[in-house]
């Protein structure tokens, strides 16, 4: 164990000098990290305006419809609902035909 001792003093500078290296190169990988994760924030967080914009865009679209004089919402909606109406138009393909069948 005495051996070692001496075989060890002088190696320490160069072991101290390693360990700093290695400390400052852990240092910058972090900081690297931390810098990327930043830049994909920032790219996500800019999506998100984007599209909290887009709909924003939209609900003024619809408030703008709602509000408009004249038009009955209500009205449509039940229309809308109203199986019978649809039954009445014709509107649609019937179930029955297939492709390439002729109705």
């Amino acid at each position: 164990m005495g051996d070692a001792v001496w075989v060890l003093i002088p190696l320490a500078p160069f072991l101290m000098v390693g360990f700093i290296v290695w400390v400052k190169g852990q240092q910058k990988i972090a900081e690297m990290n931390v810098q990327t994760t930043a830049q994909a924030t920032a790219e996500q967080a800019a999506q998100y305006a984007s599209q909290v914009q887009k709909l924003e865009d939209r609900v003024r679209v619809l408030e703008r419809i709602v509000t408009d004089k004249g038009y009955d919402v209500a009205t449509q909606i039940e229309a809308l609902r109203d199986e019978r109406r649809v039954e009445e138009q014709g509107s649609g393909v019937p179930l029955e035909i297939r492709q390439g069948a002729k109705a």
